[in-house]
């Protein structure tokens, strides 16, 4: 039954390129959040340094 199995490639072939580009969507926003947690951590940390070095405290709430 060659025809059934044409169909099946067909299907496959269709399917593929949505495949690969939720793939690489997914690899790049997942990328992206990690650099920005990354980067957040970085920041909290060096304005927490900076804090110690004037002398205040850990930044908590701030009043309004």
């Amino acid at each position: 039954m060659g025809g059934m199995d044409d169909y099946w490639a067909s299907v496959v072939w269709a399917l593929l390129p949505t495949v690969v580009v939720v793939g690489v969507l997914a690899y790049v926003l997942r990328s992206i959040l990690r650099m920005d947690r990354n980067e957040r951590k970085a920041y909290a940390k060096v304005e927490a340094e900076e804090r110690a070095k004037r002398g205040l405290g850990p930044r908590g709430d701030r009043a309004a």
